[in-house]
């Protein structure tokens, strides 16, 4: 019997990160939220604000007998710079930052592990990615849900969706819906 799990993870936009999540094998769902934070149910606007704490997060729905934590943490990895603080590309500020919000010890180890390997592999030199539980996740407003999807021609999203899109495919076809 498989077993559905949860990871929440912020790699700067989550239109950036959700996008690539939802075309993975094993993954049953992607919803765009808040996290790491100190206000109750923040809005956009104020996350934005750099008032709350939060960053802009995916929480990922997945069946584990298909695709493991680890394995999306390699497609996370691949798919923003856990180099830069509180930056992805062209959005700065806090709510953008590299976070991995773990639910349980098997997920901090995990996390701390591939952290670990891919710098002392040299994939990476510094990795600012945070480690630290989730307290709560809070859901981001319905326009925000699916928004590549219902998007494509947006600007941002033309451009910056795209490139993690091809990324994925080449590094992780064997992952990716559809492909073989």
């Amino acid at each position: 019997m498989s077993e559905t799990r949860t990871a929440t993870l912020a790699g700067g936009c989550f239109w950036c990160v959700e996008a690539p999540m939802k075309e993975l094998v094993g993954v049953e769902s992607v919803t765009s939220g808040y996290a790491g934070g100190h206000v109750e149910n923040p809005s956009y606007e104020e996350v934005c604000s750099e008032t709350t704490g939060h960053a802009e997060v995916v929480q990922v729905e997945f069946d584990s007998d298909e695709i493991s934590f680890r394995e999306l943490l390699d497609v996370f990895f691949a798919i923003h710079d856990p180099t830069t603080e509180n930056r992805q590309g062209p959005d700065v500020g806090s709510q953008y930052r590299s976070a991995i919000f773990y639910h349980d010890d098997d997920q901090r180890r995990v996390a701390e592990e591939t952290i670990q390997e891919l710098e002392s592999e040299g994939v990476y030199d510094g990795i600012v990615t945070e480690v630290e539980p989730l307290d709560a996740f809070y859901e981001a407003e319905e326009h925000h849900q699916d928004y590549y999807e219902k998007n494509p021609n947006q600007p941002y999203c033309a451009v910056q969706i795209p490139p993690k899109l091809e990324k994925v495919k080449e590094k992780f076809g064997e992952k990716v819906r559809g492909v073989q």
